[in-house]
């Protein structure tokens, strides 16, 4: 009974099917931009116009204001009152920060790693090696950044700390377009691959301090590709 006296029947509700995530405007234009900026389309110092955008997407300024402000936190874009909003310039300080953070997780993550991988984990890190091998012979290099993501997912996985690949690919996410740079030199990615098999041998060897010496040089690779983009392209840079 229900509270007026009459009786419910308790149907049973049919599972809802083919359910998609729903894409907003801020969504789309905030995916558009933020590809074009890591792939360098929109070059550091770039004006870029709320009313272009907007007249481009055909939707109000709200949205493209919103999506400014989200790459504003990935430092993408430098938003400044009465002044024209402009990508970011590369900062020397924020890489350093970002650079700082991110050794710190993985030195732990490695570790981790090390200790807990097992004939699973050891798999897992073959298959990603595998991967990125194949599209290195095939010199397909925008598709070695997606690898290089999930190699790096997966050592936190392994390491049973799922949760810190959240903020590595967070500082991994705003230092993208300096590898961007870094793959278009044909000689970096046999390097890069190389580093990854080195780290992945040390994890299933239970090595962790030479996994985490492994990393840390995998990590200054990009010392060599900032020197050479302040060398040739100092406006790329905050003053």
């Amino acid at each position: 009974m229900n509270g007026f006296g009459r009786k419910t029947e308790n149907k049973q509700m049919e599972p809802v099917k083919n359910i998609q995530p729903r894409r907003t405007s801020v969504d789309l234009i905030f995916d558009h931009l933020y590809q074009e900026i890591n792939s360098l389309q929109l070059l550091p110092g770039t004006k870029i116009s709320e009313a272009e955008i907007a007249a481009r997407f055909e939707v109000s300024r709200q949205p493209v204001r919103d999506a400014f402000s989200r790459l504003e936190n990935f430092d993408l874009l430098l938003i400044r009152p009465q002044k024209a909003t402009e990508v970011r310039r590369f900062s020397n300080k924020a890489i350093a920060k970002s650079r700082f953070v991110r050794a710190s997780i993985e030195s732990e993550v490695l570790r981790r790693a090390a200790a807990l991988c097992d004939g699973e984990g050891a798999k897992r890190l073959d298959k990603c090696v595998q991967l990125q091998t194949t599209i290195v012979d095939n010199e397909d290099f925008e598709a070695f950044s997606g690898l290089d993501y999930d190699f790096h997912k997966t050592l936190c996985e392994i390491a049973g700390v799922e949760f810190a690949f959240e903020v590595i690919s967070s500082e991994k996410a705003k230092l993208d377009r300096l590898c961007v740079l870094g793959h278009s030199e044909r000689n970096r990615l046999p390097q890069l691959l190389e580093d990854h098999e080195t780290i992945a041998g040390y994890v299933k060897n239970a090595q962790p301090e030479e996994a985490v010496e492994a990393g840390m040089l995998h990590l200054s690779r990009l010392d060599a590709t900032i020197n050479k983009i302040l060398q040739d392209h100092p406006d790329y840079f905050e003053q």
